[in-house]
């Protein structure tokens, strides 16, 4: 078993030895550096990325309260709006009951007015056919009253003695 890269020779030693520290010294030189200047920009965008974060936290938070805030107002006055709709509603209700009430009112006031009218009218025309039936009742009367002329004139005398005293 002389397998070289198990047991390997002095002078293979050598070169791997010698290619390691060059490979060392190389990357030392240009790779370290990169890589750590890689890594500390990464450390650094991640650092900046959290304050970022951090920034938006607090914004949101502000934003939020602000929110919370605003919302607020909205609801005081959205309460507002309904509370004078609803005072608005209720005055509108009580006027146009008011006015229906005085509508009610003045349509019953006609009506008695009406009624009045109506049964005065009736009275009047009762009257004048009552005075229409008491004329010629009378007439009728004074009609056979007056075929005796003894009687006539007697009933004439008298109504004439009458009107000269009232």
């Amino acid at each position: 078993m002389n397998n070289p890269l198990i047991n390997p020779g002095i002078g293979t030693f050598f070169w791997m030895l010698l290619s390691f520290g060059v490979l060392v010294f190389i990357l030392g030189k240009w790779g370290w550096p990169m890589l750590l200047k890689s890594l500390t920009k990464r450390e650094k965008d991640i650092e900046d990325s959290l304050n970022e974060a951090q920034k938006a936290r607090e914004e949101m938070k502000q934003l939020t309260a602000h929110n919370e805030e605003i919302l607020r107002e909205a609801k005081r006055e959205r309460d507002e709006i309904i509370r004078t709709a609803n005072l608005r509603a209720e005055r509108i209700a009580e006027d146009t009951k008011a006015r229906a009430m005085a509508e009610a009112d003045a349509l019953i006031a006609k009506a008695r007015q009406d009624i009045e009218n109506e049964k005065n009218r009736a009275m009047v025309d009762l009257r004048n056919e009552i005075a229409n039936l008491s004329i010629d009742i009378a007439q009728r009367l004074i009609e056979s009253e007056l075929s005796d002329q003894k009687k006539a004139d007697a009933l004439i005398k008298k109504e004439l003695q009458e009107a000269h005293l009232n």
